[in-house]
């Protein structure tokens, strides 16, 4: 489930009883983090999650419950990016790169363009490293296309790649 069906269900389960955004949260998460919630903008942690079902007195199982299986590609695609993830994690991030790359357009591709661009950061910084000063630009205008998009864009990844970039054109 995406983050905009949660947070559709959670508003409207809200509304069923009749509880303004302030009522809910009370004094556990603040109402602009529930406003974000509510319109897809931010996804709720498990604890957060938990604490709303209370509020609402709902199991808290019921908001998250999908009403459809998962197809096959949904699956697939939640078990690439798990190994996705699992690959970056090990510092081999030239297969966290191609298993991130099949899922972009997908339910995914926010979390795979956040992967590339890490993952291509990383391979700079290796390549730097390395002495590998073309492999290094590469890697880091390949981590500059990524770091910009997406909901999980990242400055910090961004920055650090101009950087990189700075340097090796300063030869560095």
């Amino acid at each position: 489930m995406n983050s905009e069906e949660l947070g559709r269900r959670i508003k409207e389960a809200r509304l069923a009883k009749n509880m303004t955004q302030s009522e809910l949260v009370g004094t556990f998460i603040t109402r602009n983090m529930l406003s974000r919630i509510e319109s897809g903008n931010a996804c709720p942690s498990v604890k957060t999650l938990e604490y709303l079902a209370q509020r609402l007195e709902l199991p808290a199982g019921s908001l998250m419950a999908d009403n459809e299986p998962e197809s096959e590609e949904e699956i697939r695609d939640a078990q690439l990016l798990l190994k996705s993830k699992k690959l970056y994690i090990a510092e081999n991030y030239e297969s966290a790169g191609e298993a991130a790359r099949e899922l972009i357009g997908g339910e995914f591709s926010d979390e795979a363009q956040a992967i590339l661009a890490r993952s291509f950061l990383a391979l700079s910084d290796r390549a730097m490293q390395n002495g590998d000063t073309a492999a290094a630009a590469k890697f880091a205008k390949e981590a500059l296309s990524y770091a910009d998009k997406g909901i999980y864009k990242s400055r910090e990844v961004a920055v650090d790649a101009s950087i990189r970039l700075s340097e090796i054109a300063e030869g560095k």
